[in-house]
């Protein structure tokens, strides 16, 4: 019997520490599993866990995004050398294919479920080309069950992908092009199948948008969340979704229902001027002005607030920075992901960032370590790189620092009225601000803002 080898690597992050309640299993690996043809020994090496330790296989496969993809060219480098064939896959090779190709034996463009069949074939057949386009995936008779069975057993969120594609095209998302605008969703039915064969009673919702965009996909989140309520499914689970959802009291009611515990949205930012460069245009249309009232209607239900803020743009000065600051201290948002806005490969940032000669780290691949929303890597209208450290240093003492930190943990208890989900978001808290800490512009940058 053939060994395959699927990898998930982890690169060098800032100031990361990983907590079980913010990481969740490498959901494309256990798709690749299920449709790997039988009389093939698969097994699942996730660097979440434990650093790699090479072993014998027949064929390799690693998934990569562009913040550890020169780890994934480490791990593809010694297999190489013994003569073992490496194929590489993921929204960096399929964003950047000329590049990978150069560090493995074949790459696979887009999604993987629809043509990874002929890969195997041709590989046994010992005619493996050099690089394969994946289909888009009809996802209305998807049937396919992710072998979760080889995933590592630590994870607390089990996740789950019920939709792919966006229709929007954000400047600094590269969703779009690497899975089409057209916003392709599982039926209900299917979703429910699936997670009454998980055990794990905590799900996370891995679809960039689970509600959706339009008055049908709002639809089928409704007839979702009905189902796991009527078969009572008793899972607490999270969810990523837009700021158009709070619109709908009726989805934010059954979510609760159905047992979410909190949504991630992405705010990004309190500057109309840079959601409108940044091509956000559901915020703009909600308007900054609304973002408490979005929070209240969450909160209205019992359902957490994880919100993610970018800070980096062009025109950010330092009092825009105290008034972001003394927002999220009185937005009431439970947790937050603050980024340094990156320019990846595959969005309009970098081909803006490209054209306007403004990349400060441009020697690919050595580079991409960089990419991982904690380092400014590209030039702002500022001369003062260094702000956008002491902004963000801050901001997030600001955040974190007492009496504040106590006192937004303590305000989140009243509002989600659930221990659970309390807990759930104090955890989550406890590794962001741990994360800051060992950040490496946390002690050589002031805190404060002159």
């Amino acid at each position: 019997m053939k060994k395959l080898l699927l990898i998930n690597p982890v690169g060098r992050k800032s100031g990361y520490l990983m907590s079980k309640y913010s990481t969740f299993s490498p959901l494309g690996l256990a798709y690749v599993a299920a449709v790997t043809p039988s009389g093939w020994d698969v097994k699942i090496a996730d660097e979440n866990f434990d650093a790699f330790q090479p072993e014998a296989a027949d064929l390799v496969a690693i998934t990569a995004f562009t913040s550890n993809v020169n780890r994934a060219y480490e791990i593809a480098s010694h297999y190489r050398n013994q003569g073992t064939t490496v194929v590489m896959g993921g929204i960096h090779a399929s964003m950047i294919p000329e590049e990978v190709m150069g560090h493995v034996d074949s790459i696979i463009v887009g999604e993987v479920e629809g043509i990874w069949g002929k890969v195997i074939g041709d590989f046994e057949n010992g005619c493996l080309a050099r690089r394969y386009d994946g289909p888009r995936v009809d996802l209305d008779n998807f049937d396919v069950m992710p072998r979760r069975d080889l995933l590592h057993p630590d994870y607390l969120w089990s996740s789950v992908q019920t939709s792919r594609g966006c229709p929007f095209n954000c400047h600094f998302c590269s969703v779009s092009r690497y899975l089409g605008k057209q916003y392709r969703c599982r039926r209900p039915d299917d979703v429910l199948h699936e997670l009454k064969a998980i055990e794990s009673p905590y799900i996370a919702f891995v679809d960039d948008n689970l509600i959706g965009y339009s008055p049908e996909s709002i639809q089928r989140a409704k007839e979702l969340f009905k189902g796991m309520i009527q078969q009572s499914l008793n899972k607490k689970w999270w969810m990523q979704t837009s700021i158009n959802a709070a619109d709908d009291d009726e989805v934010i009611r059954l979510a609760a229902e159905a047992g979410c515990m909190f949504v991630f949205i992405g705010f990004e930012t309190i500057s109309l001027d840079s959601l409108q460069s940044m091509k956000k245009g559901v915020n703009v249309k909600t308007g900054v002005d609304n973002y408490k009232r979005v929070v209240e209607t969450f909160h209205k239900y019992g359902i957490g607030v994880f919100g993610a803020f970018i800070i980096g743009n062009d025109h950010e000065s330092d009092r825009y920075y105290k008034d972001l600051a003394d927002f999220m201290v009185d937005s009431g948002i439970d947790m937050f992901q603050i980024s340094i806005l990156t320019p990846l490969p595959g969005t309009d940032l970098m081909d803006q960032m490209n054209k306007e000669n403004r990349l400060i780290y441009s020697d690919f691949p050595a580079d991409w370590d960089k990419y991982r929303f904690s380092y400014v890597v590209h030039k702002s209208d500022n001369t003062n790189l260094d702000r956008v450290y002491v902004a963000d240093n801050y901001i997030k003492k600001r955040l974190y620092a007492f009496p504040t930190y106590p006192i937004r943990m303590i305000k989140s208890l009243a509002r989600l009225k659930n221990l659970k989900k309390f807990y759930a978001a104090y955890m989550l808290n406890k590794a962001l601000k741990l994360s800051w800490e060992n950040a490496h512009y946390y002690s050589k940058y002031p805190k404060k803002i002159s």
